[in-house]
């Protein structure tokens, strides 16, 4: 328990156990919320009369809905996906590094250092002959190459460097199937 402005104990109970309560205790999820969820997917910008009018039902309960799936986590947050060609990001590599060592030291501080350059996306930790996949999105070879060579390669305990290029797209998505069972 916490201690109110008066010096009295408070029910609320602390951050910590809040969210160590909303970890054990998982939110059941009915056809309603998958619905809005998949609606919101696919666009976010979906208002809540339209959602209501897709389910029908009343406005109320869809923003109860929403606020609820928002607080246990199940949105995590609103986007706008931009068009990465109209932007001229025209490359994507994928890189395969593997550590010299890998204690947990090393492998937090390689994270921490990775995950700050804006040209990469997506990094992995990952089972089999890497250690991380990470997902890089550059304009071209000259931004890559400068990301290998004053980003990369400064980053201390790497062992081995892999790089594949794509070639194309041929299916890229953001949106979960919620048919399984939450």
């Amino acid at each position: 328990m916490s201690s109110s402005i008066s010096g009295q104990p408070s029910l609320r109970p602390s951050s910590a156990i809040s969210k160590l309560f909303r970890y054990f205790y998982i939110m059941k999820i009915d056809d309603f919320d998958r619905q809005i969820m998949e609606m919101l997917q696919n666009n976010a910008r979906m208002t809540i009369k339209e959602i209501s009018s897709n389910l029908g039902l009343s406005s109320t309960p869809v923003f109860e809905r929403i606020k609820r799936l928002e607080k246990n986590g199940y949105i995590d947050k609103y986007v706008a996906l931009l068009n990465r060609d109209l932007l001229g990001y025209k490359m994507v590599a994928f890189v395969q590094i593997s550590l010299s060592l890998h204690n947990l030291h090393e492998v937090n501080s390689f994270v921490e250092r990775i995950t700050v350059f804006p040209e990469v996306m997506e990094c992995y930790h990952t089972t089999g002959d890497s250690d991380f996949l990470l997902k890089i999105l550059v304009k071209d070879m000259d931004q890559f190459n400068e990301f290998i060579l004053n980003k990369l390669s400064n980053i201390e305990n790497l062992g081995r460097v892999k790089t594949q290029f794509a070639l194309s797209t041929r299916k890229r998505t953001t949106a979960l199937d919620l048919e399984v069972d939450l």
